[in-house]
Protein backbone atom coordinates (compact mmCIF):
# COMPACT_ATOMS: atom_id res chain seq x y z
CA UNK A 1 0.00 0.00 0.00
CA UNK A 2 1.15 3.55 -1.13
CA UNK A 3 2.23 5.70 1.74
CA UNK A 4 0.97 9.30 1.26
CA UNK A 5 4.38 11.84 1.30
CA UNK A 6 4.34 14.38 3.67
CA UNK A 7 4.26 17.92 1.84
CA UNK A 8 7.39 19.67 1.53
CA UNK A 9 8.58 22.77 3.44
CA UNK A 10 8.71 24.50 0.23
CA UNK A 11 5.47 23.59 -0.49
CA UNK A 12 4.36 24.02 2.98
CA UNK A 13 5.41 28.29 2.62
CA UNK A 14 4.45 28.85 -0.27
CA UNK A 15 0.28 27.70 0.40
CA UNK A 16 0.91 29.68 3.65
CA UNK A 17 2.00 32.92 1.61
CA UNK A 18 -0.99 32.66 -0.82
CA UNK A 19 -3.45 32.46 2.22
CA UNK A 20 -2.05 35.34 3.81
CA UNK A 21 -1.16 37.74 0.60
CA UNK A 22 -3.95 36.36 -1.33
CA UNK A 23 -3.78 34.26 -5.01
CA UNK A 24 -0.57 34.94 -7.45
CA UNK A 25 -2.67 35.51 -10.50
CA UNK A 26 -3.11 38.87 -11.34
CA UNK A 27 -6.49 40.98 -11.44
CA UNK A 28 -6.91 41.74 -15.52
CA UNK A 29 -8.84 42.94 -16.77
CA UNK A 30 -9.62 45.03 -13.63
CA UNK A 31 -5.84 46.22 -13.74
CA UNK A 32 -3.52 45.86 -16.48
CA UNK A 33 -1.05 43.42 -16.96
CA UNK A 34 2.37 44.71 -17.63
CA UNK A 35 4.32 42.73 -19.96
CA UNK A 36 7.55 41.78 -19.55
CA UNK A 37 10.50 44.37 -21.91
CA UNK A 38 11.13 41.70 -24.33
CA UNK A 39 7.50 41.01 -25.16
CA UNK A 40 6.33 41.12 -29.07
CA UNK A 41 3.23 43.29 -28.96
CA UNK A 42 1.33 45.21 -31.52
CA UNK A 43 3.92 46.57 -34.32
CA UNK A 44 3.86 50.61 -35.09
CA UNK A 45 5.56 52.37 -37.38
CA UNK A 46 7.61 55.43 -36.19
CA UNK A 47 6.89 57.96 -38.84
CA UNK A 48 10.16 59.94 -37.72
CA UNK A 49 12.79 57.00 -38.47
CA UNK A 50 10.39 55.22 -41.32
CA UNK A 51 11.69 56.47 -45.14
CA UNK A 52 8.98 54.28 -46.75
CA UNK A 53 11.69 51.87 -48.58
CA UNK A 54 9.17 49.11 -48.26
CA UNK A 55 11.54 46.42 -46.76
CA UNK A 56 9.56 45.19 -43.98
CA UNK A 57 7.24 44.06 -46.60
CA UNK A 58 9.79 41.90 -48.43
CA UNK A 59 11.07 40.21 -45.14
CA UNK A 60 7.21 39.18 -43.73
CA UNK A 61 6.94 35.90 -43.25
CA UNK A 62 3.08 36.36 -42.75
CA UNK A 63 2.90 38.83 -45.93
CA UNK A 64 0.74 41.10 -43.69
CA UNK A 65 2.41 44.58 -44.74
CA UNK A 66 1.17 45.58 -48.02
CA UNK A 67 2.77 48.45 -50.24
CA UNK A 68 0.95 50.56 -52.76
CA UNK A 69 2.11 53.08 -54.39
CA UNK A 70 -0.70 55.87 -55.86
CA UNK A 71 0.41 58.57 -58.55
CA UNK A 72 -1.06 61.56 -57.86
CA UNK A 73 0.33 63.80 -60.97
CA UNK A 74 3.25 63.93 -63.17
CA UNK A 75 5.57 64.45 -61.04
CA UNK A 76 3.79 63.43 -57.64
CA UNK A 77 2.59 60.35 -55.94
CA UNK A 78 2.29 58.75 -52.19
CA UNK A 79 3.40 55.38 -50.97
CA UNK A 80 0.85 53.82 -48.52
CA UNK A 81 2.63 51.27 -46.39
CA UNK A 82 -0.50 49.11 -44.40
CA UNK A 83 0.52 46.64 -41.57
CA UNK A 84 -2.38 44.30 -41.13
CA UNK A 85 -2.16 42.75 -37.99
CA UNK A 86 -4.62 40.72 -37.50
CA UNK A 87 -2.74 38.27 -40.29
CA UNK A 88 0.48 39.47 -38.37
CA UNK A 89 2.41 36.60 -35.95
CA UNK A 90 4.59 39.25 -34.32
CA UNK A 91 8.00 37.65 -35.39
CA UNK A 92 9.89 40.92 -35.42
CA UNK A 93 11.29 40.06 -38.94
CA UNK A 94 9.76 43.46 -39.41
CA UNK A 95 11.77 45.71 -36.81
CA UNK A 96 14.58 43.22 -37.25
CA UNK A 97 15.12 43.91 -40.90
CA UNK A 98 14.49 47.53 -40.66
CA UNK A 99 17.36 49.68 -42.53
CA UNK A 100 17.34 52.53 -40.18
CA UNK A 101 16.60 50.16 -37.26
CA UNK A 102 14.01 52.61 -35.55
CA UNK A 103 11.27 52.76 -38.45
CA UNK A 104 8.82 49.83 -37.30
CA UNK A 105 8.78 48.11 -33.81
CA UNK A 106 6.80 45.77 -31.94
CA UNK A 107 5.24 47.83 -28.62
CA UNK A 108 4.18 45.59 -25.33
CA UNK A 109 0.49 46.68 -26.27
CA UNK A 110 -1.10 43.04 -26.50
CA UNK A 111 -5.31 43.65 -25.75
CA UNK A 112 -6.04 44.27 -29.73
CA UNK A 113 -9.73 42.28 -29.81
CA UNK A 114 -11.68 44.30 -32.31
CA UNK A 115 -15.14 43.44 -33.92
CA UNK A 116 -14.01 44.96 -37.35
CA UNK A 117 -10.95 43.61 -38.34
CA UNK A 118 -10.94 47.04 -40.94
CA UNK A 119 -9.96 48.60 -37.45
CA UNK A 120 -6.79 46.17 -37.15
CA UNK A 121 -4.39 47.92 -39.30
CA UNK A 122 -1.38 50.30 -38.48
CA UNK A 123 0.46 52.29 -41.56
CA UNK A 124 2.50 54.98 -42.91
CA UNK A 125 2.32 57.52 -45.78
CA UNK A 126 5.68 58.73 -48.04
CA UNK A 127 6.08 61.25 -50.99
CA UNK A 128 7.36 59.52 -53.91
CA UNK A 129 10.11 60.34 -55.80
CA UNK A 130 9.65 59.82 -59.61
CA UNK A 131 12.04 59.19 -62.65
CA UNK A 132 11.84 62.93 -64.59
CA UNK A 133 12.17 61.56 -68.00
CA UNK A 134 9.43 58.39 -68.04
CA UNK A 135 7.44 58.65 -64.58
CA UNK A 136 8.51 55.55 -63.36
CA UNK A 137 8.48 55.09 -59.28
CA UNK A 138 12.25 55.51 -57.94
CA UNK A 139 11.12 55.53 -53.91
CA UNK A 140 10.28 57.70 -51.39
CA UNK A 141 11.71 61.20 -50.77
CA UNK A 142 12.65 60.21 -47.38
CA UNK A 143 14.86 57.33 -48.51
CA UNK A 144 16.56 59.08 -51.13
CA UNK A 145 17.61 61.66 -48.29
CA UNK A 146 18.25 58.53 -46.21
CA UNK A 147 20.89 57.04 -48.40
CA UNK A 148 22.19 60.16 -49.66
CA UNK A 149 22.77 61.20 -45.75
CA UNK A 150 24.58 57.50 -45.10
CA UNK A 151 26.96 58.34 -48.25
CA UNK A 152 28.28 61.16 -46.77
CA UNK A 153 30.93 62.93 -49.26
CA UNK A 154 30.50 59.91 -51.53
CA UNK A 155 26.89 61.25 -52.46
CA UNK A 156 28.59 63.98 -54.22
CA UNK A 157 29.36 60.79 -57.52
CA UNK A 158 25.20 61.17 -57.93
CA UNK A 159 24.43 64.79 -58.75
CA UNK A 160 20.83 63.45 -58.12
CA UNK A 161 21.83 62.43 -54.89
CA UNK A 162 23.12 66.10 -54.36
CA UNK A 163 20.07 67.94 -55.51
CA UNK A 164 17.81 65.66 -52.91
CA UNK A 165 19.62 66.67 -50.03
CA UNK A 166 20.30 69.99 -50.54
CA UNK A 167 16.46 70.82 -51.43
CA UNK A 168 16.01 69.46 -47.82
CA UNK A 169 17.66 72.27 -46.70
CA UNK A 170 16.34 74.89 -49.16
CA UNK A 171 19.09 75.30 -51.08
CA UNK A 172 17.81 73.79 -54.53
CA UNK A 173 14.82 74.85 -56.21
CA UNK A 174 12.21 73.40 -58.07
CA UNK A 175 13.81 72.13 -61.53
CA UNK A 176 12.23 72.62 -64.41
CA UNK A 177 10.07 70.08 -66.43
CA UNK A 178 11.46 68.41 -69.27
CA UNK A 179 8.29 68.86 -71.47
CA UNK A 180 9.47 66.48 -74.73
CA UNK A 181 12.93 67.38 -74.48
CA UNK A 182 15.43 63.93 -75.69
CA UNK A 183 16.97 62.66 -72.76
CA UNK A 184 20.04 64.32 -73.02
CA UNK A 185 23.80 65.61 -71.20
CA UNK A 186 21.63 68.21 -68.87
CA UNK A 187 19.75 65.18 -67.43
CA UNK A 188 23.01 64.30 -65.39
CA UNK A 189 21.90 66.38 -62.88
CA UNK A 190 17.96 65.21 -62.62
CA UNK A 191 16.45 62.11 -60.63
CA UNK A 192 15.71 58.81 -62.87
CA UNK A 193 15.13 55.47 -63.01
CA UNK A 194 17.61 52.95 -63.45
CA UNK A 195 16.64 51.91 -66.74
CA UNK A 196 16.51 55.93 -68.23
CA UNK A 197 20.11 56.36 -66.41
CA UNK A 198 21.42 53.51 -68.47
CA UNK A 199 19.95 55.16 -71.35
CA UNK A 200 21.45 58.08 -70.54
CA UNK A 201 25.06 56.91 -70.15
CA UNK A 202 24.78 55.07 -73.55
CA UNK A 203 23.83 57.75 -75.73
CA UNK A 204 26.53 59.61 -74.31
CA UNK A 205 29.00 56.77 -75.30
CA UNK A 206 27.93 55.77 -78.78
CA UNK A 207 26.99 59.76 -79.18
Amino acid sequence: MATIRRPKIRELREAITALIKGPYTIKYPREPSIPPETYRGKPEYVEEYCVGCGACSQVCPARAIEVSDEITGPRSGVRRITLHYDHCIFCGQCQRNCITGMGIRLTNEYDLATFDRKEAVVGVEKELVLCEYCGAVISTVDHIRWIAEGMGPKAYASLGLVLALHERLGLVGETAPRGDIPIGRSDHVRLLCPKCRRELIVREEWG
